[in-house]
């Protein structure tokens, strides 16, 4: 059985894969004082909890911060007897180019999703990530990761609103009964929500113009079908495009390991 563990800047996902799907899923709090035995502690309970008898024999991590991968690396090493593979490290192997300026480091996040949505929608895709940061990643039609772009995450924007303006409170990210707000929380959520709305659909506006193609827009992160329900902006959305990713990375490096 395959862990897969995506490390974000605010929450870590851990997916147990038997080769043809995720038989779990859970989520935490990304905290980099966490140790590998607390990790366990927390995994192997829920494992227990749902009657999960599955033996890990593999690892791979995707983390956006580095802190923390020190520590899975030693989850892995001490309780799974197995050296995991880490995105980003140079003995990880991808199955698709990296076109970008000389020296630039890509968010490993950004290359599995784009592994990801090659793999299941083919090449010509501008994929929408709602994550801390709302990014938009550029696959060209051979799958390559050619750049993107990125913008202030949703929660984010509406915690800065918060924490710069005292007077304004703290609110959640929904669709707003009208564009003009009559109360303070409805004015903070007109204007982020229909300022996203607005914000994704010119970038990706522009992408295609730049591109002077058909592209594909590909959504993932939690938020996204909450603006796909108010402004068709997808073609399509996957919950799990970075767990999908994660698993394909894997096999990809397996088989060749297996060939050499």
């Amino acid at each position: 059985m395959l862990l897969a563990i995506d490390c974000g800047n605010t929450n870590t996902v851990f997916s147990i894969w038997d080769g043809e799907g995720f038989i779990a899923t859970w989520r935490t709090s990304t905290e980099h004082q966490r140790t590998a035995d607390q990790y366990y502690v927390w995994l192997s309970t829920l494992m227990a909890f749902q009657g999960i008898k599955a033996e890990i024999t593999d690892v791979i991590i995707s983390s956006t911060v580095p802190r923390v991968v020190f520590n899975l690396r030693v989850l892995s090493d001490r309780y799974f007897k197995t050296r995991p593979i880490v995105v980003g490290r140079p003995e990880c192997l991808l199955p698709i180019d990296v076109r970008v300026d000389p020296g630039t480091a890509v968010g490993p996040d950004r290359l599995v999703n784009t592994v990801a949505g090659f793999d299941k929608f083919g090449g010509d895709l501008v994929i929408v990530d709602f994550g801390t940061a709302t990014t938009f990643d550029v696959v060209a039609s051979d799958g390559a990761y050619i750049g993107g772009v990125i913008a202030p995450g949703v929660n984010l924007s509406l915690e800065a609103l918060h924490q710069a303006a005292a007077a304004l409170p703290h609110v959640d990210i929904s669709r707003p009964q009208s564009v003009v707000g009559t109360n303070t929380v409805a004015c903070m959520q007109s204007g982020v929500f229909w300022g996203y709305v607005g914000l994704v659909r010119e970038i990706c506006d522009r992408i295609k113009g730049e591109r002077d193609r058909p592209m594909r827009i590909v959504a993932t992160g939690g938020l996204a079908p909450l603006f796909q329900q108010s402004v068709p902006l997808f073609d399509a959305y996957d919950e799990f495009l970075t767990m999908h990713g994660l698993t394909v990375i894997y096999t990809y490096n397996k088989a060749r390991a297996h060939a050499e």
